[in-house]
């Protein structure tokens, strides 16, 4: 899929401002390039750390962000106010799913367990054929060398099959999601008919 095709990206990124310094001046990078290319980010709502960034250098940008958010964490005073659109939901799950739907590629940007989990549900809609779309896994500074690694584990293992790590495409920086897409393997709905080995 060329970038030139897509829409709207999914991104998922952690919300802690006590992260590396250089993670921010890439999300950075990844806001820009968004807003460039004319994609509106969709993306957890956050206003602090990595995903306030994010946001910010989109707007800053002049590009288009649409957060969404469970209700309690507005409640809370967590969400962005300067988003062109704020999607509440009641729950996790929810904000999740609305997230990956509303989008045409997801990107998995550096975070915690949140963004993790977030990832790997992902991965499992699209092992089932849920979903179809180009899931990239931006392993910057080698956030996600352990991950990648244990994903590598389960195909060694038969957990997985060798063509299921066509599901995601991994680069370091801002500078090679380009490429990424584009090398990005389509992936058939049918294909869960291989999910069980």
């Amino acid at each position: 899929m060329d970038s030139k095709d897509i829409k709207r990206i999914c991104v998922f990124c952690g919300s802690s401002s006590q992260v590396d310094s250089r993670l921010f001046v890439e999300v950075k990078r990844l806001g820009g390039w968004l807003a460039e290319h004319g994609i509106e980010l969709v993306y957890g709502a956050g206003n602090v750390g990595l995903m306030g960034a994010l946001a910010d250098s989109v707007l800053a940008c002049g590009g288009k962000v649409t957060g969404v958010i469970p209700r309690f964490m507005v409640d809370a005073g967590w969400h962005h106010e300067r988003l062109q659109q704020l999607l509440i939901t009641n729950t996790m799950h929810e904000r999740k799913q609305l997230m990956c739907e509303m989008s045409d590629a997801v990107i998995s940007f550096p975070g915690g367990i949140g963004t993790a989990e977030e990832l790997l549900e992902t991965l499992t809609w699209k092992q089932l054929g849920l979903i179809t779309k180009p899931i990239v896994i931006m392993n910057v500074l080698g956030c996600y060398d352990s991950l990648l690694t244990w994903l590598d584990q389960m195909v060694d293992g038969h957990f997985m099959r060798e063509i299921h790590k066509n599901m995601w495409k991994v680069c370091a920086a801002t500078a090679e999601l380009d490429s990424a897409l584009q090398s990005m393997p389509e992936w058939d709905s049918t294909v869960r008919k291989i999910a069980a080995i």
